[in-house]
């Protein structure tokens, strides 16, 4: 298994766990073992460069087994849940489809909804949150959907095996700085691909074991 922004696979540990951000694409991050792209560099020929992008899209949500997500990715109420009514942006069937955790201070019993989805609400950090997602996933990826503070704090901890990065050139006003603060080199990161479209630059850091 990998945690996706991920985490890579050991002969030990066969779960990884992934993280996607896109910005011209809603995706996000998983966990478990996961089929890699050629590692050299690719050009627009037959399918031209939005077969890539679309390459890239679909390879972030292959073999996933479960996602944990960031408080504010899930909706945008603040402090203690006022009642269970809010379940998602994504109304009846969130397009996740597996068990879903999300970190929280606040408890909340868990969300069943259409299309396979089970929001589960962990208030015991992120070691706890990724151990439950690991056990559902088994041998699948776990996928980490954001936000940032949630991949800030697993890239931190040295918990994601690989970090997708889609750049767009667009300006999106404020907002959070994923790096600020980080030493991706001494945290052992280093960047194994990097794939250029005329949508986006696809850039693949990977923890070094």
């Amino acid at each position: 298994m990998h945690l996706l922004s991920r985490l890579m696979v050991t002969p030990l540990d066969p779960t990884r766990v992934w993280t996607t951000l896109s910005a011209f694409v809603a995706l996000s991050c998983s966990s478990g073992s996961s089929p890699r792209a050629p590692r050299s560099r690719c050009t627009a020929k037959e399918g031209g460069s939005t077969a890539i992008d679309d390459e890239w899209a679909q390879r972030a949500m292959e073999n996933v087994g479960a996602w944990i997500l960031g408080r504010n990715m899930f909706g945008p109420v603040r402090g203690s849940w006022p009642d269970e009514s809010w379940k998602g942006w994504w109304g009846e069937e969130p397009p996740y489809h597996v068990p879903t955790f999300v970190l929280t201070h606040h408890p909340r019993k868990s969300v069943e909804m259409k299309g396979g989805t089970t929001f589960h609400f962990v208030t015991d950090g992120i070691q706890t949150a990724l151990q439950c997602a690991k056990d559902v996933a088994k041998e699948r990826d776990v996928r980490i959907g954001g936000g940032v503070a949630t991949i800030k704090q697993y890239l931190s901890a040295k918990l994601i095996d690989e970090l997708h990065l889609a750049f767009r050139p667009i300006l999106m006003g404020s907002g959070e700085n994923l790096f600020a603060g980080m030493d991706m080199t001494a945290l052992g990161y280093r960047c194994t691909q990097s794939v250029s479209t005329e949508h986006a630059l696809h850039v693949l850091l990977t923890k070094q074991t």
